[in-house]
Order: structure tokens, then C-alpha cells, then sequence
């Protein structure tokens, strides 16, 4: 079901012989470019027209009703809101103390730089509605941008046929608790040409976050640079760093659980002990039949981008985990935190055994909008900060620019840029020496 790989021999770079899913935005990108060509001139009459083809729904409105976004919360299970009202409650609490305040810096006596943080000004949220429903998706998006301050926020996910056309009604009705009325019914690339260039009732936004498909990722790419992105994000990972004193049947329920995601997901066990991946081995059977989305998982589990990786100790272990950035780590071993403090390439880090990744999809208080494909070697996940931008702000009196002035114009002159310098001269009657 599961592949193995010993790299216990090994001392090659880990990062050539790692598993890992393959997402080929650049050829989804020939497909998309004509929709959002569609959208930017077409407008609505485009959004209808593609939403019929692609998800068989014909749309009268885009925009959703506001009176089926209150219904969706009138009708939701009382569990499911009492889930939800704690998942948001636990997320404020984690993103609000994100929030950057304003500095100011005295560089000389009548010379200060302030850095002041200033939120976007309109954002737009994609929650997907593909395979699942993902109502902890509105909440991962949308509570960060509001604890950010953004004044206007625009919700999208895609149309369900068995819905009469609105996205499903638990994404509604997350959005009603969060205070969000501004919803569209529209997915796939179409929504972030949406964002980007307007469509009826919506306005353009500066910034798309949320994950998606390839379509969704491809489009994102395209449209960088008129619209801010969080990421491209590609199929959901989980990497298991354990040790003999890990419990097989935790490690195989969390493999199973991101593997449940997507036929694409990648669901990797690292460990030094032969005995606990042979454990993992016969647990995932049984584990994988019980389960509802069996095909799903077993396609995952059995895919190239899964495995099981067998390293000489915990210190090449170390090395793989920080080699691949996984989406998601889990750290099932002896003396736990100690290992997690030696992670630096991770989207968000998992300690011990009673912090699986599920945990974090939902109530943790943490984002579950991760970097994926290797990119937690150099970004984030979806914070505050996000939805943030710092203006440095440079008020100088003359007496702070003539003590500067000199090594100024020095610069200008040193990279062959005199009017720069002339700027300088010009505040002093050109008393200011051509150094």
C-alpha cells in the first residue's frame, strides 16, 4: 500500500530522493489563460456562462442572497456551530496577539523613520468546495484579516448543484458567525479572475488568499501582480518524524487523515526504528478499509509522493524533515520538543502525540493555510501579517538632513546618479560640497 525508502546509506542531498507530488501550474496555465480573458471583458455574463460548464449550475446571481446566508445559520446543526464558534473563538485568540503596532525610530535629534502597519484595503477569499466542505477554511481566512483591520473582505466558493446553486450551506453559515454578507457563488480559476478584475457586484480586491486546485493555483500565478497572493498552494502534505517510542496506530491514523484530502495528498512517515514502520505498515490496512474515502486514501497512501522513509537516527531524520518542508510535521519521538526546537523548514510543527495535524485544521487557535510543495523553506503561512503592509514613514528637519547631506550626495555621485545629489543641494542653496 505504502512504498518504503532507505536512505539509512545515504549521503546524498535528501531533497533528490524525497517523494513528492507533482503540480504542473505552468501547463494548467494555457487552460485558464481564456477564462480569465473571459471574465476581464465578459464580466457576469462570462461568470455564468463558465460556472454552467464547469460545474453544471446555471446561475442567475453570482452574489449570494443574504437571506440564504442567515437561513444557513438558522438551520445548522447546534453541534456544528458549537464546533465552529470555538474554532473562531481559539483563532482570534492566537491571531490577534500577531498584530504589529507601529514603531517609531529617532535615527538623529529632528530625524525619525516610523513603520507604520496599514491593512489591505479589500480582500478576497477562496474556499474550495471540490471533494470536501471546508466551512474551517472561511475561518482560517477570514479571521486573521479581520484581527488585521481589512476594511473589506469578499467571500467565494464554488457552486453545488445540490444546493440550487449556492455554495454549501456550512460555508454560509460560517461566514453569517464571522459578520462576512459579501459571498459569490463562484470556483476555480473564474473566481480569482473575479477578484482581480470585478465582476458585477464585485470589485476588485488587492489581494486573493485561500487554498484551491490546480486551476485555482494557475490562475493565482497568472494574475500576480494585479492582485496580491498568499501562495500557489499544490496537494496537502503530512510528514511523521517518529521514533520507536511513537504509537503505530497514531502514526497510521495521521497518515490516513491527510491522505483523506486529495488522491494527490502526500502522506510521509520518517523514523530510524524497522519495528515502528512495520507496525505502521499492518495498521494502515485495516485503518485505511474502515474508513469512509478508502479509494481516496489508498490512491494517496500508494501514490509516489507517500512513503515511508527509513533514516539511520533522529539526527538524519532532522536532515530529511528540514530538507522537504513539509505542509505539516508531526514530531511523535523521545524528548519531543527538544527535536521540534531543531525544525526550521515546516509550515507548522506538530509536538507529541496528542497535537495531530487535525487538531490544527481546526481548533488548535493556529492557520491551517500552509505553504506546501517544499515552500515552507521560505515563506509563511497565512497570519496577520498577511494581510498587513509596513509604510516606513521618513520625517527629517533641516538641521537632521544638513548633517547627512555630504554622505548623500557622496552616494549619489558613487552610483552616477547627480540629480539625486542636486535634490540634496537644492535645500541649501547649493552650499551642500559636490563630494
Amino acid at each position: 500500500m505504502i512504498s518504503r525508502i532507505d536512505l539509512r546509506g545515504s549521503t546524498e542531498d535528501p531533497r533528490g530522493l524525497l517523494p513528492r507530488a507533482e503540480l504542473d501550474v505552468e501547463a494548467a496555465l494555457a487552460k485558464v489563460r481564456p477564462i480569465c480573458e473571459d471574465v476581464h471583458h465578459r464580466g457576469v455574463e462570462a461568470l455564468i456562462e463558465i460556472t454552467e460548464r464547469f460545474d453544471g449550475v446555471r446561475l442567475t446571481d453570482i452574489r449570494v442572497p443574504k437571506a440564504a446566508i442567515t437561513a444557513a445559520l438558522e438551520t445548522l446543526d447546534p453541534a456544528v456551530r458549537a464546533a465552529l464558534e470555538e474554532s473562531i473563538r481559539r483563532a482570534r485568540l492566537v491571531h490577534r496577539e500577531q498584530r504589529r503596532t507601529d514603531h517609531t525610530t529617532q535615527v538623529v535629534p529632528g530625524g525619525s523613520v516610523t513603520e507604520r502597519w496599514v491593512p489591505v484595503e479589500r480582500v478576497g477569499l477562496y474556499v474550495p468546495g471540490g471533494l470536501a466542505v471546508y466551512p474551517s477554511s472561511v475561518v482560517m481566512n477570514v479571521v486573521p484579516a479581520q484581527e488585521a483591520g481589512v476594511p473589506s473582505l469578499a467571500v467565494t466558493s464554488p457552486p453545488q448543484k445540490e444546493f440550487g446553486g449556492l455554495p454549501h450551506p456550512t460555508i454560509l453559515a460560517a461566514c453569517a458567525l464571522l459578520g462576512v454578507d459579501e459571498v459569490y457563488a463562484v470556483g476555480g480559476a473564474q473566481a480569482i479572475a473575479m477578484f482581480a478584475y470585478g465582476a458585477g457586484e464585485c470589485r476588485p480586491v488587492n489581494l486573493v488568499t485561500g487554498p484551491g486546485n490546480i486551476w485555482v493555483a494557475a490562475a493565482k500565478r497568472l494574475l500576480k501582480g494585479r492582485i496580491g497572493i498568499d501562495a500557489e498552494a499544490g496537494p496537502t502534505e503530512i510528514m511523521v518524524l517518529a521514533d520507536a517510542t511513537a504509537d503505530a496506530r497514531h502514526v497510521a491514523a495521521d497518515l490516513i487523515s491527510q491522505a483523506e484530502h486529495d488522491p494527490m495528498a502526500a502522506s510521509i512517515l520518517v523514523t530510524d526504528s524497522v519495528q515502528l514502520a512495520e507496525a505502521v505498515e499492518r495498521e494502515l490496512p485495516g485503518q485505511v478499509e474502515a474508513t469512509k474515502h478508502s479509494e481516496r486514501i489508498a490512491t494517496a497512501l500508494g501514490g509516489p509522493q507517500s512513503g515511508i522513509v527509513l533514516v539511520r537516527d533522529l539526527e538524519q531524520g532532522l536532515e530529511v524533515v528540514n530538507a522537504y518542508g513539509a505542509e505539516h510535521l508531526e514530531i511523535q519521538t523521545a524528548d519531543a520538543e527538544a527535536v521540534a526546537a531543531r525544525v526550521v523548514n515546516a509550515g507548522a510543527v506538530f509536538v507529541g502525540p496528542y497535537a495531530p495535524v487535525s487538531l490544527g485544521d481546526y481548533a488548535a487557535g493556529s492557520n491551517h493555510v500552509l505553504p506546501t510543495g517544499g515552500c515552507a523553506c521560505h515563506s509563511s503561512g497565512l497570519s496577520v501579517q498577511s494581510f498587513l503592509r509596513g509604510i516606513h514613514v521618513v520625517s527629517y528637519d533641516r538641521d537632521a538632513l544638513a548633517e547627512v547631506a555630504g554622505h548623500v550626495v557622496t552616494l549619489a555621485n558613487a552610483e552616477d546618479l547627480p540629480g539625486h545629489g542636486d535634490a540634496i543641494r537644492a535645500r541649501f542653496d547649493w552650499t551642500v560640497p559636490n563630494q
